[in-house]
C-alpha cells in the first residue's frame, strides 16, 4: 500500500486528492495545524464522506520540528504540499504571514524530506498567479514570471526552491503550475463562491444583491476535482518536472456570474453590484494557461467543463442554504446585502 502525505489536507485540493487518492488503494496522512475552530475544520472532508478514512497528524508547517518528526513517523512515499495563506486578497494586509507559510512553509517542507525521507516524491503546488503581469498572451512552462502580489511572490519563492531542491539533491521534486480551480468546497472568501452563495441567497430571498470587484478581470476555470488528478500523475513519471495545468479558456467573472445566475433562471445585471474598495492594489487582468505538455506527457485533460462546474457549484450552495432554512426559519428577518 503506497502512502502519501499531504500539507494543507483539510482544504479545497487536499480534500479531493485525499479522496482520490483512497481510491487508488493509499494509505493517507495529513498535515493539521490545531485551532479553536477544530471541529469544524475536517468539514470538506467530511462532505467527500472520507474524514474518518484520513489519518491527522498534529503539526505546522513553519515548525521544522513537527514536520521532521511527521515525516519521520509516516515514511510517505509522496508528499503533496498544498497548505499556503491562498487568499491573494489577503496577502497585501498578512505579507510576512503569507510569506512564511506559503514561501517557507514550503522549504522548511523540502527539507524534511531530504533529511527524513530523500526517496520520497514530491509536489509543490505552484500558481498561476507568479505569471502576474502576463508577458505572452498564453501562458506555458517557458513563459517568464511577474508576480503581482505578496502571494504570487511567495508562491514564485517556493516554486524555484522545489527546483533548486531537484538540481542540487537530487530529489524527485515536481510542481504544478496550476490555473484557478473551483468546486462547492472551494472558500466562500473566494469569488466563484462569493458568486454562487450570492447567486442561492438571492434566489432564496436571503439576500438583494451581490457586490463585487472587478468584473473585467478573465481566469482560466477547471475543477479541483480534475486538478488533483494532475497532480498524482506527475508523480507517476519517471523523472520529475514542472507542468502547466490549465483548461485553455480564460472566462471574464462577468461571464462567470451570467453562467451562475442563469442557473436559476436570474439576469445577472439586475442583482450584481460593483465596489472600488474590492480592487486588489496590484490587479492581473488575464490568466490563459496552455496545457499542452501535461496532455502530451501526462495523458491528462479536463473532464468538466465550465458550465458544468457553475451548475455544480450553484446547486451546492443552493442546498446549503435551503437545509439551513428548513433547521431555523427566520421570522421578520430583514433581507441583507451579499457581501463580495
Amino acid at each position: 500500500m503506497p502512502t502519501a502525505l499531504i500539507t494543507g489536507i483539510t482544504g479545497q485540493d487536499g480534500a479531493y486528492l485525499s479522496k482520490f487518492l483512497l481510491q487508488r488503494g493509499y494509505a493517507v496522512h495529513g498535515l493539521l495545524r490545531r485551532s479553536a475552530s477544530a471541529d469544524v475544520i475536517g468539514e470538506r472532508l467530511r462532505w467527500l464522506g472520507v474524514l474518518d478514512r484520513v489519518t491527522l497528524h498534529d503539526g505546522d508547517l513553519v515548525d521544522l520540528s513537527s514536520v521532521l518528526r511527521i515525516v519521520q513517523a509516516v515514511q510517505p512515499d509522496e508528499v503533496y504540499n498544498l497548505a499556503a495563506q491562498s487568499f491573494v486578497h489577503a496577502s497585501w494586509q498578512q505579507p510576512l504571514l503569507t510569506g512564511t507559510v506559503t514561501g517557507l512553509g514550503n522549504v522548511i517542507m523540502l527539507e524534511a524530506v531530504r533529511i527524513a525521507r530523500p526517496q520520497a516524491r514530491f509536489y509543490q503546488a505552484s500558481s498561476s498567479e507568479m505569471f502576474g503581469k502576463i508577458q505572452q498572451s498564453v501562458q506555458t512552462e517557458r513563459t517568464p514570471f511577474y508576480p503581482r502580489s505578496p502571494y504570487a511572490v511567495a508562491k514564485l519563492y517556493a516554486h524555484w526552491m522545489t527546483v533548486n531542491y531537484r538540481e542540487s539533491f537530487g530529489l524527485y521534486t515536481s510542481s504544478g503550475i496550476l490555473f484557478n480551480h473551483e468546486s462547492p468546497l472551494r472558500g466562500i472568501e473566494f469569488v466563484t463562491r462569493k458568486i454562487t452563495d450570492g447567486v442561492a441567497r438571492i434566489k432564496l430571498g436571503l439576500a438583494r444583491e451581490l457586490t463585487l470587484g472587478n468584473l473585467e478581470a478573465k481566469r482560466d476555470w477547471g475543477h479541483a476535482a480534475d486538478y488533483v488528478r494532475a497532480m498524482w500523475l506527475m508523480l507517476q513519471q519517471d523523472q520529475p518536472d514542472d507542468y502547466v495545468v490549465a483548461t485553455g479558456r480564460s472566462t471574464s467573472i462577468a461571464e462567470f456570474c451570467a453562467m451562475a445566475f442563469g442557473q436559476v433562471g436570474l439576469d445577472w445585471r439586475e442583482y450584481v453590484r460593483t465596489d472600488a474598495g474590492l480592487l486588489r492594489p496590484a490587479e492581473v487582468q488575464v490568466l490563459h494557461g496552455d496545457a499542452s505538455k501535461a496532455r502530451e506527457r501526462l495523458g491528462w485533460a479536463p473532464s468538466m467543463t465550465l458550465e458544468e462546474m457553475v451548475a455544480e457549484m450553484v446547486d451546492a450552495d443552493l442546498a446549503r442554504h435551503r437545509a439551513r432554512i428548513s433547521v431555523v426559519q427566520p421570522t421578520g428577518a430583514s433581507l441583507r446585502p451579499a457581501q463580495a
